[in-house]
């Protein structure tokens, strides 16, 4: 059974951002908001929680499209390869926000990633997220949970979204309603940015 908390994210309760990281770091999943639809996320260090994410999502760990989701820029050095000024400019401009960077893997992946070429960076404008990041020292791994109608595609209200995960995940935050469009995702792995998906994030910044 799934623990439900409220959380505010004009102004997120440290008691309760508390008990979101004891969860984190025994190894549990979390959904949790962010500035686009809500996410699944565990500890990056974490090998099991990595895998029962994978697990839920039916895929190989190794071959998933996890996110990473992170405080700032300052974390990138650790899972990115080297990147240009003119990348630089284009994160620090969109950053934090609705998108998610595919940018060229570094050789410091957590073990399970260590194939991968490039990774999938996300900062988003959530204080709760990047609060519970800061607190965590480390990155989340991160899904967004779809729903099967496709209609609907994002669960919108915690209520609902715990009602349907109860028995997967560990704790459930309720941020308030989240949004039903996904972030929008920007490959620049290659220098030029390239659409893969154009959601929330306006392209106009580009």
């Amino acid at each position: 059974m799934a623990e439900l908390i409220k959380i505010y994210k004009e102004n997120p309760n440290p008691k309760e951002i508390k008990k979101v990281i004891d969860v984190l770091k025994g190894g549990g999943l979390v959904i949790y908001p962010t500035d686009t639809v809500y996410g699944l996320g565990c500890d990056i260090t974490n090998i099991k929680a990595l895998e029962r994410i994978a697990r839920i999502k039916s895929v190989k760990l190794e071959k998933s499209n996890f996110s990473f989701i992170c405080q700032d820029l300052s974390n990138l050095s650790d899972y990115v390869k080297q990147i240009d000024t003119a990348t630089f400019k284009i994160l620090k401009r969109a950053l934090p926000g609705p998108y998610t960077f595919i940018l060229p893997g570094s050789k410091n992946l957590p073990h399970p990633f260590k194939k991968r070429k490039t990774v999938g960076i996300r900062i988003p404008n959530n204080a709760i997220t990047l609060e519970i990041v800061k607190q965590l020292g480390n990155p989340l791994v991160s899904t967004s949970i779809r729903d099967e109608d496709f209609v609907i595609e994002y669960t919108t209200d915690p209520e609902l979204i715990l009602e349907k995960w109860d028995n997967l995940v560990d704790l459930v935050i309720d941020g308030g309603y989240g949004d039903n469009e996904a972030s929008t995702v920007i490959d620049l792995s290659q220098g030029e940015p390239v659409v893969v998906r154009e959601g929330k994030g306006s392209l106009e910044i580009f």
